[in-house]
């Protein structure tokens, strides 16, 4: 009959009365009858899938109410899995040429209980009549026996009625080749808790319920257990299995692990090796095809479900948008502490001290100010050696490295794709593990591959241990008590495509050796940190999304070691990175965005490699780097941070070597003493010193934190460890003195680089512009900071500021065009060999008691004095050459104090210009110069300049002249 005689809605009516077999003889007959029974998915398919009762939903256990893709092609993988167990085709056929003419074996039934009509009365009656591969039907009732018995022939034994009808307190060892176990419910005979045992056959169990006992099974023994539910507190063991499957299982209620998987795989294998092995390799394909399964039906509480492109909460991904949340933020700011607005200094004070001596010395510039500005000329300098890092563009989140998906990532990785192909040991997958003390327990070399599962509300979802390996893809672990997955004494394995949240500790714990590759994964919501690496842990983390966690995201301590690369970090409520306790690790190329506190946290003794990365819209400051951090810290982009781009502790050992600071809320980089409260700004959404000084997080140090890495009371012995660690990745250099060098700091709303340090500090060939503050402010220098061959331009005030007392050595720098002073000096030290240019006011300021030597600086002043001596200052301005920039002015170019006897002011010249093009630098060119700055020789004079000479001033001295100089003071 055709199809088009009924109507479609007839022919499925009629189709729907159909059995199983009918319904597979209809696609046959032609491509119309096939589509017409492909159509009944949701009806007759369905029906026959819900009907079964050799199985459950098809998403039992772990999402129930959700209808799988196809309920056909669900009842056809149900098919092909409970034949497994037939699959030991040697006892069925004798020979591959009487194949084709072998007779069927025939199965006989056998029934046991309470029977019309015969029947045995007892289980082991019943198994006693059986021969290979019969059934035995158990009715209603509940089946005991004294003493184990033993499986000899290969059986299946299935349970008439719903699940829970037909009951076993019995002890079952299977010494045959193969036996299925269906709709039954097992319970633990008074002997023992052991209800099924092997080590040498294969198991099947479908649609069992095991309560308050255990299933063992011992490699070359396998198992392959659907639809199973084990409750009040029932576990499954394997020790040394080849493989084994658990499909679509529930665990729970236990007191401990509801699966453990000890010892390596045994190299002997048994018949079913190769078919469990195919029916796994099609799970892979399957989760290959969907991945992101458990992040599109269970990513609810997550940003961006589903997918590796994050979309921030507050929709933050340029400066204009950071800007414009900062007006509101700034303005509710101003109004609690009834200022202005602006942005002060550190120590509060500062920048206003210095907005009050810069307007006292512009006053006196108007004084003596003529009316030729317009023809003042300026001196070129474009052409610096730092020329290049004034070009940077504004950042936004284009920039961002994209996270990669992990198949790109597999095709990078060997390893990891090595690790994602293996199938060995014990299978999980698509189980719900919960509400009990302990997930999955692997140890002592044991491997398992769990897939698709879900862990709540346990204990601990996965502990790995003793050179265990797993390969984890695919999960959601979440309401842990304690940390989601730990890993332990060189555990391994691959971690990826996960969504851990909700935790109680940390997402990931890895630590005394352990090394696992962890990929792709989503690490959120966490009560505490997303990642702990501790205790020579290591590790490889790797394009994961890690976000909303209460403490930092990555948690680096006691020799961690881990490589951090392009992962997301953002909207954490505590660092985004910390490294703590000697903690290492290589860090780059991750967005580190939107924490609360420090984007990356270094302190006591934590020593990594910090490179390549964005650390940006920290509600914070972007790098923090505590009492005793080290690190490199190299070609980072720290911007649009509400606090500093960089705080450093002055008893920290820091390399900051080509980084972009830039657009940040307060000081590009800041310097502090290591118990200076004073330095603390009390502002909302800015943490105050003294939390700084506790640790990277008040939960994490202060609040038990020694709980959080000492899990079942383990004792901390990876502290003194110390020749074991990995040093692959530490940034350990032989150096004793915090280095600054070749970064770009600039467009920062206060001082460019702040110094209140007790420290030694060399700031070397940095590029320091368009700061809203001085470009450079040593505010307390009790030991040398050295300023060489930096770049000091078009700041918001003074060039480079230097405090009372302050030991500070300025070489070889250019500092041009700042909207005050270019050097404005109160400390002692050496102004040696700068081109001092294109300032508006003095050029080279000198007050107070400083005791300074002024040699051999090219100076020009658009308005004021080239250099300025003032008060009580003690040294040497030698031999510097002073650029006129009015033609016709006749005001004196060095300003003195008369009466002051302690300062020589000896050959320096004045230069002027012979017409009105434009000047340049040049013989040298601008500083600072490629080259080491303190190689460079002394200044000549231009060519095209003509020099006048003052007549030479003398008067006595009667205390003598300062570090054993003339007896005469010089003044031009």
């Amino acid at each position: 009959m055709e199809v088009g005689s009924l109507p479609v809605e007839l022919w499925r009516l009629i189709l729907a009365y159909l059995p199983l077999p009918d319904l597979g003889r209809c696609c046959l007959v032609c491509r119309a009858w096939r589509e017409l029974i492909l159509s009944l998915d949701s009806t007759r398919w369905r029906q026959l899938c819900l009907g079964c009762p050799e199985c459950r939903h098809p998403n039992w256990p772990r999402r129930p109410h959700l209808p799988p893709v196809s309920w056909r092609e669900a009842l056809r993988q149900h098919a092909l899995a409970s034949r497994t167990w037939t699959q030991n085709g040697s006892d069925l056929h004798s020979s591959a040429c009487l194949h084709l003419f072998r007779r069927r074996k025939d199965r006989r039934v056998w029934h046991a209980g309470t029977v019309a009509g015969g029947g045995y009365e007892t289980l082991r009656g019943a198994l006693a009549a059986a021969g290979p591969y019969d059934k035995v039907v158990l009715h209603a009732g509940v089946y005991e026996e004294q003493v184990e018995v033993s499986l000899k022939v290969p059986v299946e034994i299935v349970g008439l009625g719903k699940l829970g009808d037909v009951s076993l307190l019995v002890s079952f060892d299977q010494q045959c080749p193969t036996v299925r176990l269906c709709n039954l419910v097992f319970m633990p005979a008074w002997f023992s808790p052991v209800v099924y045992k092997t080590s040498s056959g294969h198991v099947q169990l479908d649609n069992c319920n095991f309560e308050g006992c255990q299933l063992h099974i011992r490699g070359p023994g396998t198992c392959q257990a659907r639809f199973c539910s084990f409750a009040q507190g029932s576990s499954a063991h394997f020790l040394g299995v080849a493989i084994s499957l658990m499909d679509s299982c529930e665990f729970s209620g236990g007191d401990s692990a509801s699966v453990t998987v000890e010892g390596a795989p045994v190299s002997e294998r048994n018949w079913a090796f190769k078919h469990l092995l195919a029916l796994a390799k099609t799970f892979n394909m399957m989760t290959s095809n969907g991945s992101t399964e458990i992040s599109n039906q269970g990513g609810k509480d997550s940003v961006g479900a589903g997918s590796h492109v994050n979309t921030p909460v507050e929709g933050v991904n340029t400066m204009e948008d950071w800007n414009k949340q900062e007006v509101d933020w700034e303005a509710n700011w101003a109004k609690q502490k009834g200022g202005d607005g602006l942005l002060s200094s550190q120590d509060g004070t500062m920048i206003e001290e210095d907005r009050m001596e810069t307007s006292s010395e512009s006053s006196e510039v108007d004084d003596e100010q003529d009316d030729e500005k317009s023809t003042c000329l300026k001196l070129s300098y474009d052409q610096h050696g730092l020329a290049h890092l004034s070009k940077a563009d504004t950042p936004d989140s284009s920039a961002f490295p994209a996270l990669l998906s992990l198949s790109a990532e597999l095709q990078r990785d060997a390893e990891a794709r090595d690790l994602a192909a293996s199938v060995q040991g014990c299978l999980l997958r698509r189980c719900l593990l919960h509400d009990g003390k302990g997930g999955v327990h692997l140890c002592n070399h044991g491997q398992a591959r769990l897939e698709a599962n879900v862990f709540r509300g346990l204990s601990y979802a996965v502990r790995c241990i003793q050179n265990a390996k797993m390969v984890m893809l695919s999960n959601e672990v979440c309401g842990c008590k304690a940390s989601g997955v730990f890993l332990r004494l060189s555990a391994q394995g691959l971690i990826a495509e996960n969504n851990i949240h909700s935790n109680g500790e940390a997402g990931l714990d890895i630590r005394k050796g352990a090394n696992p590759i962890i990929l792709c994964n989503r690490i959120h919501s966490g009560l505490r940190s997303g990642i702990v690496v501790l205790g020579n842990g290591r590790g490889s983390i790797r394009s994961n999304q890690i976000y909303g966690n209460k403490e930092a995201g990555v948690y680096i301590l006691f020799n961690g070691n881990p490589v951090v690369s392009g992962n997301h970090i953002f909207q954490g409520l505590a660092a985004g990175i910390a490294v703590n306790e000697n903690g290492r690790g290589l860090i780059n190329e991750n967005v580190i965005r939107q924490n609360q506190w420090g984007g990356a946290d270094i302190r006591r003794g934590g020593d990594p490699v910090l490179r390549d990365n964005f650390i940006c819209y920290g509600y914070s400051d972007g790098v923090v780097v505590g009492e005793r951090g080290r690190g490199l810290i190299e070609g980072n982009h720290i911007y649009g941070n509400r606090g500093c781009g960089v705080w450093v502790m002055s008893s920290s050992l820091p390399q900051l070597i080509g980084n972009h600071i830039t657009h940040n809320r307060m000081y590009g980089l800041a310097v502090f003493c290591r118990k200076d409260t004073e330095s603390a700004v009390n502002r909302e959404g800015y943490r105050s010193l003294q939390e700084r000084e506790r640790g990277v997080g008040v939960g994490e140090r202060d609040r038990g934190g020694p709980e959080n890495f000492n899990e079942e009371r383990e004792l901390m012995a990876w502290e003194s460890d110390i020749d074991s660690e990995d040093e692959r990745f530490s940034s350990r250099r032989p150096i004793t003195v915090a280095l600054v060098e070749n970064n770009c700091i600039s467009h920062n709303r206060a001082v460019g680089v702040y110094v209140k340090s007790s420290e030694p500090l060399n700031v070397v060939a940095n590029m320091v512009n368009s700061n809203r503050g001085d470009g450079v402010s040593v505010i307390q220098s009790a030991q040398l900071t050295r300023l060489v061959g930096n770049c000091v331009l078009c700041n918001g005030w003074t060039g480079v500021t230097v405090d009372k007392e302050c030991r500070v050595e300025l070489r070889g720098n250019g500092v041009y065009s700042n909207n005050c002073h270019g050097v404005c000096f109160r400390g002692d030290g050496l102004i040696v060999e700068n081109d001092v240019v294109g300032n508006n006011a003095v050029g080279i300021r000198v007050m107070d008691n400083a005791d300074v030597k002024v040699l051999r600086n090219r100076v020009q002043a658009l308005q004021g004095y080239g250099i300025s001596v003032k008060k009580r200052v003690r040294g040497v301005v030698q031999e510097n050459l002073i650029y006129q920039s009015l033609s016709a002015s006749t005001k004196t170019p060095i300003r003195t104090n008369k009466q002051n006897l302690e300062c020589v002011v000896l050959n320096n010249s004045l230069l002027t210009p012979r017409s009105q093009a434009l000047w340049a630098l040049d013989n040298p060119p601008p500083r600072p110069h490629n080259s080491n700055p303190s190689s460079v020789t002394p200044s000549t004079l231009p060519a095209n300049l003509t020099i006048t000479m003052t007549n030479r001033i003398t008067a006595s001295v009667e205390s003598g002249c300062h570090n054993n100089g003339s007896i005469f003071c010089s003044i031009l």
